[in-house]
């Protein structure tokens, strides 16, 4: 392992929440913008994911999405033996902006490339990229 991976293991990171009945979008970004993670997990398995993932990564604070039962998440989270920072952010429009932003990070190939962008499918969910848009939207309110 070289040592700038090493140190990046060990700086801060923000993690991205958006709750959901049946499923949420989790993602790991550190301060400096970078992915580290993100999945879609059963609602049931929210908690014991996120608790994982915080052996895994130094997470200081979870950004979380504030419409779909957010409030009872919210909840769960601060109630854990040792409870989360969670910072609410306004989530109108991400699932719309998580669809273009998929077909940037996962670009159509073959003959999909010829459908418009508004008539494809997407192949899987999109919450773990809204959850990514919640970081980005709760690091650009931090600057601006």
């Amino acid at each position: 392992m070289t040592s700038s991976v090493a140190e990046a293991r060990y700086q801060p990171v923000i993690l991205g929440f958006d709750p959901g009945r049946h499923k949420c979008g989790l993602a790991i970004m550190g301060l400096d913008r970078s992915l580290r993670y993100h999945q879609v997990v059963a609602s049931d398995d929210a908690i014991h994911c996120i608790q994982t993932l915080r052996q895994t990564y130094p997470i200081s604070i979870v950004v979380m999405g504030d419409q779909t039962t957010s409030k009872s998440w919210k909840q769960k989270l601060t109630g854990l033996p040792d409870p989360f920072r969670v910072i609410m952010v306004d989530e109108r429009y991400s699932t719309l902006e998580a669809r273009d932003r998929y077909w940037l990070m996962y670009p159509p190939k073959g003959l999909n490339q010829l459908i418009p962008k508004g008539l494809r499918s997407l192949p899987r969910p999109i919450d773990d990229i809204v959850a990514i848009l919640l970081i980005e939207r709760y690091l650009s309110r931090l600057t601006s």
